[in-house]
């Protein structure tokens, strides 16, 4: 397993099935971290921790199943994997869908329920600021693309930000899910968390 012990940068997967892995990849070196694709099992195996990019949740939960990766990541986040979802990787984190498309599925590992598209089409997209609890330096700017929200969590599960009465970023433990994308913004502080995680972790 990767270690991530000491000051040794810890070694940080994206899910590169769909979506924006590269701005991920990006905002995560931006913190000094080790970042790396993940598309097989066997690359799974060698990260930390492991962020699920923005995309279409559909797509992404289907290409998931065909790579045979859907098993495995829900192992791996049963186990206590650090995992971070924006928006479409928010809704792989849930453990159930509001609304879900046909044959759609879920990785889970958050006690929530989210409802996709809940802030509108591609057209009603938005930047806001938004408070996140745990990230200093005032509100992080939240950029809202087809985005979900939550409409509940269990009690186990912290809500870090909500933005017009409705839940936008949470976290259970190791799991960490915002509705917005900050890899968008040249804001690294959601990321720096993250990494965080992945080193309290280790």
């Amino acid at each position: 397993m990767p270690t991530t012990s000491g000051t040794r940068a810890p070694v940080i997967g994206v899910l590169a099935l769909q979506g924006d892995v590269r701005e991920h990849l990006a905002a995560l070196a931006a913190t000094g971290a080790e970042a790396r694709t993940v598309r097989r099992p066997e690359e799974l195996g060698s990260v930390a921790g492991l962020v699920i990019p923005g995309g279409e949740s559909t797509t992404m939960s289907k290409l998931a199943a065909l790579f045979g990766l859907l098993e495995p990541l829900r192992a791996r986040v049963r186990d206590g994997l650090p995992v971070y979802g924006t928006c479409a990787g928010m809704i792989m984190l849930a453990d159930k869908i509001l609304d879900p498309r046909s044959g759609q599925e879920t990785i889970g590992g958050i006690d929530m329920i989210v409802r996709r598209n809940a802030f509108g089409r591609q057209n009603e997209s938005f930047e806001a600021a938004v408070a996140v609890a745990g990230v200093d330096g005032g509100p992080v700017e939240g950029v809202f693309i087809r985005a979900p929200w939550v409409e509940s969590v269990g009690a186990e599960v912290e809500v870090l930000a909500e933005h017009g009465g409705h839940v936008v970023a949470v976290r259970q433990g190791n799991a960490l899910a915002t509705s917005f994308h900050p890899e968008l913004t040249g804001d690294h502080r959601l990321h720096r968390l993250f990494g965080e995680m992945v080193r309290d972790s280790g």
